[in-house]
């Protein structure tokens, strides 16, 4: 069945970056054309001299929240300035969230959980997504990607997605990244950094410049007064090649932008120019070139603005988007500054001078760690011929695994069926038992048990193929590689950063490496917002999987690992004297399947005082969710326990629902994707027979934010 989809026009637009606070200055900034990159002033570094990065100057706001955070708050309020309307939720791309507040934090040997759980209370990823909206009055669905430096496209993108099918009205959606000391040595322990500053795609180019900035598009399907623009398209990709290097032909960058062209309607020769990602790095730009010189007859005026202000990393999808909207308003073309001498193997003339032109079209390229890859098409007006597309279809659960500490998916839900904890922390040769030593040899816990549950999955759904894309959720990410990777820099006085902790460290690891092992080339979607990041994936999963036969299939899981140090600190629900972590993953297949669990996000909005009223609406009705289910698994932190536990006996008194209540909390122990557990959980006890024929279970999250998940058989 399909559907006509609505336009997504981009409403106002908000920037803050090296090239200034603003559109106004950052338009001059395009015009004139020179470079923002400096060394670095922001803090100080034992290792001298400085290195050249893009900062933003004479940001000035209150300093009780983490860089990040004020970054992305002053952008979204200049989106949201002269625009007076019901937001429908903030989509954030982030990697560095609160990071930097947490190095200040390490430095200062503040680390007690009792005094100081507060201080650290901003580390998380999805806090920057709350903060905006609790400036802006936003309670809804506030949803954080970490897909590398792709993040800010790929939250773009989803808001396309929901704006697209009617599931929303008006959306803010960007990226923020800030400098911090993992982000700053870490590229230079990759030896990516170039000492004279970037310069894409030169003869001589020898690296990127590390960066910070914000930007945000207020995105509506309302046809606004005045537009900046239509966002006709978009894609993701990945390349399923290596953890931080391109595919060398660009096959995964040459597929997103193939795939954005498609999803616009319109032909590669309508594009009046192409927004490289341009990094400066020998192979990054070689890559991109080839997979741009496949794709295009006829090479369409290009550039990067990377060697204007640096690599704002997952701001900077969220910022090249902002910059092409500017294009379209105001008829210019950036220069490709720092571009002296072409390179001949690029084979591609990058322009040298911003040029003032007619612009309709334009191609914005993002591609990031993991081989992370998102393009939007952005136009001057909408498609003439409206586009169509797949009407949704159920998540067909074919394949399910769970990690606990009890062992994996067969002892852990053997626990849980004679009632008996499965808290704890799984040794880790016994939960990398049936992965090949080789591959994992280098990885951390987290990747690790990403990889474990991928595996799990894939054997329990018995196909041979593997899933065509991967969706995941975690609340921490790669704690052990982060803190080892801060560790050996304070240790070694800034001079011996891991480049294999610094890869490892970002929260797509596992992702990649799933898609990696298991050729994954399609979506791969890293979601971070706290206790919900499993449900976060899952809602990414329902927008960006695709009803094609060849598209239909994912691995969607949700993993966090217990580190000694780093999670009593961050997490103010872990328990220290009783440690635990774990994860749950799907082999997902997107078609009705009769005789399998079908999976779906029913609700997802942030705790509010009519919180319930709209569960219960999103739910159908009282009596619908009287008929319809037959169990509810209810999960509430630890740290959320005496208003959750109110949310709880409200909803059942609400309802009226007399059913059984299981709190799945009490089994897993407290950890952030214990939700992605209680899914298996859940789709185990209907395939069992537990639950009467036709009704279903409800996965209920409350605390910070209240969410719900259904499980019923097809």
């Amino acid at each position: 069945m399909k559907y006509k989809r609505s336009p997504v026009y981009i409403a106002a637009l908000g920037i803050v970056s090296p090239l200034g606070t603003g559109t106004d200055a950052t338009l001059a900034a395009l015009k004139q054309g020179s470079s923002a990159i400096a060394p670095l002033t922001l803090f100080p570094v034992q290792q001298q001299p400085p290195l050249p990065v893009g900062q933003v100057e004479g940001f000035t706001d209150t300093q009780s929240l983490p860089r990040t955070h004020r970054l992305a708050i002053a952008a979204a309020q200049q989106a949201m300035a002269d625009h007076d309307c019901n937001l429908n939720g903030v989509y954030v791309g982030t990697t560095t969230g609160g990071i930097e507040r947490t190095e200040q934090l390490l430095a200062e040997a503040k680390n007690d959980p009792v005094d100081y759980i507060g201080s650290y209370s901003y580390h998380g990823l999805g806090t920057v997504a709350e903060e905006i909206g609790r400036k802006l009055g936003c309670r809804e669905k506030l949803l954080t990607f970490s897909t590398a430096c792709s993040s800010g496209a790929v939250a773009i993108s989803m808001a396309c997605r929901m704006l697209q099918r009617g599931q929303a009205q008006w959306l803010l959606a960007g990226g923020a990244d800030s400098l911090s000391f993992l982000t700053y040595y870490g590229f230079h322990s990759l030896q990516l950094v170039d000492e004279q500053g970037c310069r894409p795609f030169d003869l001589s180019r020898a690296g990127m410049t590390v960066a910070e900035g914000a930007a945000f598009l207020l995105l509506t399907n309302q046809k606004p007064e005045h537009s900046y623009g239509v966002i006709l398209g978009s894609a993701l990709s990945c390349d399923a090649h290596h953890g931080a290097a391109p595919h060398p032909e660009g096959k995964g960058a040459r597929g997103a932008m193939e795939k954005a062209m498609a999803d616009s309607g319109v032909a590669v020769d309508t594009v009046d120019y192409i927004n490289m990602h341009g990094t400066g790095t020998p192979d990054n730009d070689l890559a991109e070139s080839k997979a741009v010189r496949s794709l295009f007859p006829s090479i369409p005026p290009l550039s990067s603005i990377k060697g204007m202000t640096g690599h704002g990393l997952a701001a900077s999808g969220a910022i090249e988007a902002v910059l092409s909207a500017l294009c379209l308003q105001y008829n210019i073309l950036p220069a490709n500054i720092g571009c002296e001498t072409p390179d001949p193997e690029c084979e591609l003339e990058p322009l040298t001078a911003t040029r003032s032109r007619p612009v309709s079209t334009v191609l914005s390229n993002s591609f990031g760690f993991g081989g992370n890859n998102a393009c939007l098409l952005i136009a001057d007006s909408e498609n003439e011929k409206p586009v169509t597309a797949e009407d949704n279809a159920p998540l067909s659960i074919v394949g399910k695994s769970c990690i606990t500490g009890a062992g994996h998916t067969l002892d852990s839900l053997g626990n849980f069926f004679l009632l008996q904890s499965m808290a704890g922390t799984l040794d880790s040769s016994t939960m990398a038992e049936q992965l090949p030593l080789r591959s994992i040899r280098r990885l951390g816990r987290f990747a690790r048990m990403g990889l474990a549950l991928a595996a799990a999955a894939k054997n329990d759904a018995d196909i041979e193929q593997s899933p065509h894309a991967v969706f995941m959720g975690s609340g921490w990410g790669a704690l052990s590689e982060t803190w080892d990777f801060l560790e050996k820099l304070r240790s070694t006085g800034e001079q011996f950063p891991s480049p294999i902790d610094f890869v490892g460290s970002v929260h797509n690891s596992a992702a990649g490496q799933i898609a990696i092992r298991h050729g994954a080339t399609g979506s791969n979607v890293s979601c971070s917002g706290g206790d919900s990041s499993f449900e976060q994936a899952l809602l990414a999963t329902e927008a960006f999987l695709g009803t094609e036969t060849r598209y239909n299939t994912a691995f969607v899981l949700g993993a966090d690992e217990f580190h000694p140090h780093f999670t009593p600190l961050l997490d103010p629900s872990a328990m220290a004297e009783q440690p635990a972590d774990g994860g749950g993953g799907f082999y997902i297949c997107r078609k009705a399947i009769p005789g399998k669990v079908a999976i779906r996000s029913c609700f997802y909005e942030q705790t509010s005082e009519t919180v319930l009223e709209h569960l219960i609406g999103a739910l159908g009705s009282r009596e619908t969710i009287r008929t319809q289910y037959a169990m509810i698994l209810a999960g509430i932190p630890a740290a959320f326990a005496e208003e959750g536990e109110q949310q709880l006996d409200l909803f059942m008194r609400e309802t009226k629902l007399d059913v059984p209540v299981i709190h799945y909390r009490k089994f897993t122990g407290e950890f952030a994707a214990a939700s992605a557990v209680a899914a298996v959980m859940a789709a185990q006890l209907i395939e069992s027979g537990e639950v009467p024929n036709g009704k279903g279970i409800l996965v209920l999250g409350f605390g910070k934010m209240c969410t719900a998940m259904e499980l019923i058989m097809q």
